[in-house]
């Protein structure tokens, strides 16, 4: 009997929400990467760099893994460097908020600096000195990209694999539509690499990306109809702050929007607040804003917006439900309070069977 090789993630379950179906008028089914090892989509991309890193070492009792990010990428890359025993140090900007320093804290790193004002900064401070100094020691020295890497992808791919397999065992065909979303594109590759290869059933599958005002830098490359930078990130969605996606994001998203394979959508903040508290009054499930831009695709008809299409009852539906630490209760009953009239108007139809249309403050 073959024994199947240990990973720093795990297999997540697929489940139809039936209150969710309710608001967007056809089957949602939810891929809850809120239960991976780093309550993110990123144990899976992360930790297939760290474990393929590891492997090519050509001494893994030396190895030393380094990460720039302040966020999910960051405590990904502690928690799949103390499932290989091996130590990981991570630098962040000053302005990292303290919460999130504790989080990489709490989760195992060996050492968290803070240096510069910005991600660049603190990237360059990581590879320039802190890394160095660690090779003088002997060390070796392995930076962690959080999103820009063939082995993030593979990782990140197997979500896919794993669709594949729940629908399989429910009896049900591929879905129509998977809906995830995009910051430097680590999670799109990986979804639409695995799509590749599952055969010509889910050929007619659909990606929708999705991004916030501020931090589409995706959409404003389609736009376009060249790779862009943007000039800065404006969207309070910090964590889908590339001001650059991939290179081969922009191939992907170019090659299969041309044929409809893939769309995208670009919601603001106030939407993506709205998506994170809808969500979590339905299905008792935290989501940072990243990740809320892509739930609110369920609520007020702008799922059918964003496929450019009318959708129908007997669709199925994946919301890839990436996680995140960047949310606290507070902030749940915040976005609530300051963002519970986005759609108002449009939760009548919906009262008897949608919780978060009851629940909306001074609402239907």
């Amino acid at each position: 009997m073959a024994i199947k090789e240990k990973k720093p993630w795990r297999q997540t379950p697929l489940v139809e929400s039936e209150v969710l179906s309710q608001a967007a008028g056809c089957r949602i089914f939810l891929k809850l990467e809120t239960l991976q090892p780093g309550r993110s989509f990123k144990s899976r991309g992360v930790g297939n760099y760290l474990l393929c890193a590891f492997k090519r070492a050509e001494n893994p009792d030396l190895v030393h893994f380094y990460s720039s990010s302040g966020g999910n990428a960051g405590i990904a890359a502690v928690l799949a460097a103390n499932f290989l025993c091996r130590p990981c140090t991570v630098v962040v900007p000053t302005a990292t908020k303290p919460m999130m320093v504790a989080k990489i804290r709490a989760a195992g790193a060996s050492e968290v600096i803070q240096y510069g004002v910005s991600w660049k900064e603190a990237d360059t401070y990581l590879r320039e000195v802190v890394m160095k100094q660690a090779e003088e020691r002997g060390e070796q020295g392995v930076h962690v990209p959080p999103f820009d890497h063939p082995d993030i992808w593979d990782g990140n791919s197997t979500i896919v694999n794993e669709l594949r397999q729940q629908f399989t065992e429910m009896g049900e065909s591929a879905p129509d539509v998977i809906a995830c979303s995009v910051g430097g594109g680590g999670l799109f590759n990986g979804v639409l690499q695995g799509l590749e290869v599952q055969g010509p059933q889910w050929d007619k599958t659909t990606v929708v990306a999705m991004e916030t005002e501020g931090a589409a830098s995706l959409g404003r490359s389609l736009e376009k109809g060249e790779h862009v930078t943007l000039p800065k990130i404006t969207s309070q969605a910090t964590t889908l702050g590339a001001t650059r996606v991939s290179e081969r994001t922009y191939e992907l998203a170019t090659k299969y929007r041309a044929t409809g394979k893939v769309r995208n959508a670009i919601l603001t903040d106030a939407e993506a607040a709205m998506g994170c508290w809808r969500f979590a009054d339905d299905e008792r499930t935290l989501v940072e804003l990243s990740c809320g831009v892509t739930m609110a695709l369920c609520y007020g008809g702008r799922l059918k917006k964003a496929l450019g299409r009318a959708v129908h009852p007997d669709e199925k539906v994946v919301m890839v439900v990436c996680g995140g630490h960047g949310v606290t209760l507070g902030m749940i009953g915040q976005w609530r309070q300051e963002f519970g009239d986005v759609d108002v108007d449009g939760m009548n139809g919906h009262v008897d069977s949608v919780p978060s249309a009851i629940t909306v403050p001074n609402g239907a």
